[in-house]
């Protein structure tokens, strides 16, 4: 009869631990099913990041080699700049001393009529003097023309290097450049001006609008044309309204 006690009392106790190690189990498994969903979750995240970090760099190493690529394009553009600079100043060097011979030859060709008059020369002879006198003014012009060009084109190329050696940060225009305002376009802040290439006008240079003497607005070249030019007000600089017939000089004139 204890035999059988003790035996019941044991199953009772076998049950009764088994019964609580099924609970504590029960308790544990939340617990572990979320720390195996949190793991998994912050798995997937870092896998994300890694290529997001991935993709990243690569465009970064992408932006590097077209950043690498622009800046020789740049360097080169430059030499080539200053290449040609150079020869347009050789080539106004070389102008300078076909004008100076040119006025001499003129001058000679003067005196030399003047001369002739004076000892009572043919009309044959004076009608030839004057043909080559007419010559020379013309070869004197052609080379005006051809300089004044050269000039500009120095000017300009002159620009572009200061621009790519970072020695200016404005366009510098002729002091003496002066000019008015022939059509405005209020919607669009744009104003057409009667000074264009021809008379040393610049992309990108700066102008003052006035009036009266007093100041309307300031202006930036976008387009230039043979003797006509367009600009765009600049923001901050629109202290009226600029009409038509207004006055424009340089911003920033070069000494």
């Amino acid at each position: 009869m204890l035999l059988r006690i003790s035996l019941f009392v044991a199953i009772l106790a076998a049950l009764a631990a088994g019964t609580l190690s099924y609970l504590e189990v029960t308790d544990k498994i939340p617990a572990l099913t979320k720390q195996r969903d949190d793991e998994h979750s912050a798995k997937v995240t870092a896998l994300t990041d890694l290529s997001n970090t991935k993709t990243k760099l690569a465009k970064t190493q992408s932006d590097l080699t077209q950043s690498q690529a622009d800046l020789a394009d740049t360097k080169s553009d430059r030499d080539k700049a200053v290449a040609r600079a150079e020869a347009q100043v050789k080539r106004a060097d070389e102008l300078s001393v076909k004008l100076a011979r040119a006025t001499q030859e003129r001058d000679d060709a003067q005196n030399e009529l003047a001369s002739f008059k004076a000892t009572g020369l043919s009309p044959e002879q004076i009608v030839k003097l004057n043909k080559t006198l007419k010559d020379a003014r013309s070869e004197i012009e052609a080379i005006n023309g051809e300089k004044t060009v050269l000039e500009h084109e120095k000017a300009r190329l002159q620009t572009r290097l200061d621009r790519y050696e970072g020695t200016n940060a404005f366009v510098m225009l002729r002091a003496n450049l002066h000019g008015k305002i022939l059509v405005v376009d209020p919607k669009w802040d744009f104003v057409v001006l009667n000074i264009g290439d021809d008379q040393g006008v610049l992309p990108d240079g700066e102008m003052l609008v006035s009036r009266d003497g007093k100041l309307v607005a300031k202006v930036i070249v976008r387009s230039v044309q043979k003797d006509r030019s367009i600009a765009n007000i600049v923001p901050g600089w629109k202290l009226g309204e600029p009409v038509e017939g207004d006055e424009v000089s340089p911003a920033h004139p070069a000494i």
